[in-house]
């Protein structure tokens, strides 16, 4: 019952058997400022401020003397909230004589706070500093399912020990010791419950008057909707950024499987067609109906105990689905499915109701199933979703819970859902970009040397590594051109760019520098002429955002020429790095030439630099993707490769693994080639020249020194053509060109037929006609060799031809 201060004056008023006020007291005066005077004779009615109640003052607590509450006028005007207590007076004779009331002051504040705090949704309760009950509220009582006589004295942890959280009751203790207030958030699942359940918690000292702690109180409310709204905001927070890190199908199936266990999950599973592991397009819709078994490779499995990975490269596991299945229904729907081992118990009622997690109405359609085989798995939830991205079916993913007791809600669905579509939309990209990288790969491989082609003035091998996963293919390349005179022309080059233009980039160039090279040029004038091409591919290229920018342009090339016979090594190099030498004894060989800009700048020269390399050089021509790091500089990793180069190997081939091996980033952002070439000179036994005096009676003389230069190497076979094509050519050269002439016979792969003079005046093959008595020279060489040219220098040209000589023939 509620009390009136206990400082508050208590007034007694007498009332006569006709209602009017007979005797009043100094209390009266005190509380309502009326004297005696001003209320003796009048009725009693005339106090109260608001009607009385039916029968007052006669009725009003004649039976059982309760308290009555009603407004009182003071004397000042204002009103009064007092409690009313009616007695009524009997006389000697047992005859009623009238009413005596007792009115107290009611301070309205403390009796409706009681109420409050009594009536609070939320769970209140003050303990002593043991931990035992002191007091609690009606909604802290629902919550542990004891009233307040049974638990008022105990102790928290030896009445609930099952419920005992140690991080609630020791942040109780330790603000009862310290006095400081604290906050707490604590999870757990309720008996009975299928869900379970966040508290937010307050708690604050109880001080007396002297500021010593007495007691322990705390407030604490059902928090889950908002709790695990936001744990599952988190998740995805997590999944936005952990899933679809790298551009690689299975890695982002891990990665979507690794992020929802074990915070969501106890078991994931991706499951994905063999196309899409591919890089192809995946199968349309209608090829997934209802009567068939959908068979799938598994991408992914992780769980909280054991994660099985990818399948094994070459082996994927295969996984069917049977044509009743829950996948296949959900990929032939496009929809997905809950499956709940158990009918979901309700959830709890706490603080303001039911909470969302057991509401039936924020299920879809059709969910959730209830199937009891699914206990036999070991699993007491099952969601399963389609795998879709951009309307393609990629696959399906399962959720599911084996560990944990809490049912999946209306909510876990919709959380699975949008896991499922961010990582769909990653895998399809990554799918997207295997089958651009693959095409560009197989465009770029198919551009570049299927095999270096047979020459003898080095020994080459080579190799070529693309960027790693995440990264576009670039435009490295390389090539090796066997060239007139037993030289051999060895090339790299670097596209700007990445992706599909830059391999189709690198083919144009590839393709203008073989041309070049045929026309036999030297290093800095081939570069001239390359860098003009760049410049007019540039140009045929109209101002058009669908096109790419052409990769020619900025793109560095270093194109090399070896001569066995003079071990000369010519090189020019458009923006390149130039090459690394080294000498048979491992000693570095300088090399000092002047790289130009590159290709497509325009307007400035390219310098020729000229080494005479002892024989067994080694040559190693790279690509800027071999050296680049972003924590080293330049010059600490080619001192890398050149340690790399002196390893002690077999063959060029172990040496070129040996190199990639130890000078390679583990995580390459962009491509990398290697040409290794170990230079080789031909032996003197195998040239042969002589001066020719511009006199066509020396036609005869110098036929027979070829012809016996020929028989003396044992090639008898082939002197009656090289009598043929020397003559020829000779005569030509006599006729047509300026002196001095000079004939070379060089022995290499092929018997080899030179002759130059001063003339820059080049000869040109055409069909001679019936009557016409020259003209068939040149035509008769071509038919009767395998190859022919013209070579130009500085001191004018070389016409040569070649023929190939029998394999079974010693050299």
């Amino acid at each position: 019952m509620e009390k009136a201060g206990k400082d508050a004056p208590t007034a007694a008023v007498v009332v006569d058997p006709d209602g009017l006020v007979s005797g009043w007291s100094e209390g009266g005066r005190l509380l309502l400022g009326w004297t005696s005077a001003d209320v003796l004779g009048r009725p009693v009615t005339d106090l109260v401020a608001d009607p009385p109640p039916p029968g007052f003052p006669e009725g009003h607590g004649a039976a059982t003397d309760d308290p009555g509450f009603m407004a009182l006028h003071h004397r000042d005007g204002s009103t009064v909230d007092a409690v009313v207590t009616v007695h009524p007076l009997v006389g000697s004779a047992g005859r009623a004589e009238g009413r005596v009331m007792t009115v107290q002051r009611w301070d309205r504040r403390p009796v409706i706070a009681d109420r409050a705090f009594e009536q609070c949704p939320f769970a209140l309760g003050v303990y002593d500093p043991e931990l035992r009950f002191l007091w609690v509220n009606a909604s802290a009582c629902r919550v542990m399912a004891h009233d307040e006589e049974q638990v008022l004295g105990e102790k928290y942890r030896e009445l609930f020990p099952e419920l005992d959280d140690k991080a609630y009751t020791d942040r109780l203790s330790e603000v009862a010791r310290t006095g400081e207030p604290a906050r707490l958030i604590t999870v757990f699942r309720p008996l009975g419950s299928d869900y379970a359940n966040a508290w937010a918690t307050s708690m604050w000292p109880v001080r007396d008057a002297e500021g010593g702690v007495r007691a322990v109180a705390n407030w604490g409310f059902d928090m889950s909707a908002e709790y695990w709204a936001r744990q599952r905001l988190l998740i995805l927070n997590k999944a936005g950024g952990g899933i679809g890190r790298t551009l690689d199908v299975v890695g982002t199936a891990r990665e979507l499987a690794r992020t929802s266990v074990p915070v969501f999950a106890d078991l994931v599973t991706v499951d994905l067609f063999d196309e899409v592991l591919g890089g192809e397009e995946p199968p349309s819709p209608p090829a997934i109906a209802h009567g068939q078994t959908v068979t799938l490779s598994r991408a992914a499995r992780h769980s909280v105990a054991v994660d099985s990975g990818p399948p094994p490269a070459g082996r994927p596991q295969r996984i069917g689905h049977a044509p009743d299945s829950v996948a296949t229904r959900c990929m032939a729907t496009g929809t997905s499915t809950v499956e709940l081992a158990a009918e979901p118990g309700p959830g709890g009622e706490w603080a303001f109701g039911p909470g969302l997690a057991a509401d039936p109405a924020h299920w879809p359609p059709g969910n959730p199933l209830i199937d009891e085989s699914i206990a036999a798995d070991g699993l007491t939830g099952r969601i399963t979703v389609p795998l879709r991205a951009r309307g393609a079916l990629l696959g399906v993913v399962t959720f599911a819970r084996s560990d944990r007791p809490e049912a999946f809600t209306a909510d876990d669905l919709i959380l699975a859902e949008e896991l499922t579509a961010k990582a769909a939309v990653a895998i399809d990209n990554a799918r997207r970009y295997s089958r651009e990288r693959a095409t560009a790969l197989t465009l770029q491989r198919s551009l570049l040397p299927q095999r270096l082609p047979s020459q003898e003035a080095v020994e080459v091998a080579s190799r070529y590594l693309p960027a790693g996963t995440g990264a576009e293919v670039g435009g490295d390349w390389f090539d090796v051109v066997p060239l007139s005179g037993a030289r051999v022309a060895l090339v790299v080059g670097d596209v700007v760019g990445h992706g599909l233009h830059a391999s189709a980039s690198m083919g144009r160039l590839r393709t203008a520098v073989r041309t070049l090279a045929d026309v036999d040029l030297p290093p800095d004038e081939l570069l001239t002429h390359l860098d003009d091409l760049v410049l007019h591919l540039a140009g045929d290229l109209q101002p058009d955002s669908r096109f790419q920018p052409t990769g020619e342009s900025g793109a560095t090339c270093l194109y090399t020429v070896y001569d066995p016979v003079s071990r000369r090594f010519t090189l020019a190099s458009a923006g390149h790095p130039l090459p690394l030498v080294i000498a048979p004894g491992g000693a570095t060989t300088p090399v000092t030439a002047q790289p130009g800009p590159p290709l497509g700048i325009g307007g400035l020269p390219f310098e020729a630099t000229e080494l005479e390399l002892p024989e067994g050089s080694l040559l190693a021509l790279y690509t800027d993707g071999l050296v680049e790091s972003r924590e080293l500089d330049a010059g600490h990793r080619i001192g890398e490769l050149l340690r790399g180069l002196n390893h002690t190997a077999t063959s060029l081939e172990e040496l070129c693994d040996t190199v990639m091996d130890a000078v390679l980033p583990e995580r390459r952002t962009d491509d990398a080639a290697l040409l290794l070439a170990r230079t080789r000179a031909l032996h003197p036994d195998h040239v042969a020249g002589w001066d020719v005096e511009p006199d066509f009676a020396q036609v005869p003389r110098v036929r027979k020194l070829a012809v016996d230069q020929v028989e003396a190497w044992g090639l008898q076979e082939a002197a009656f053509v090289t009598e043929l094509v020397v003559s020829e050519l000779v005569t030509n050269a006599i006729r047509y060109g300026e002196p001095p002439i000079r004939l070379r016979l060089i022995r290499d792969t092929a018997l080899i037929c030179e002759v130059s003079d001063a003339s820059s005046t080049a000869p040109h093959l055409r069909r001679a006609r019936t009557f016409d008595e020259g003209g068939r020279g040149l035509l008769l060489v071509a038919q009767l060799t395998q190859g022919w040219g013209t070579r130009h220098n500085a001191d004018g040209k070389t016409i040569w031809c070649a023929q190939t000589l029998p394999r079974t023939q010693p050299r």
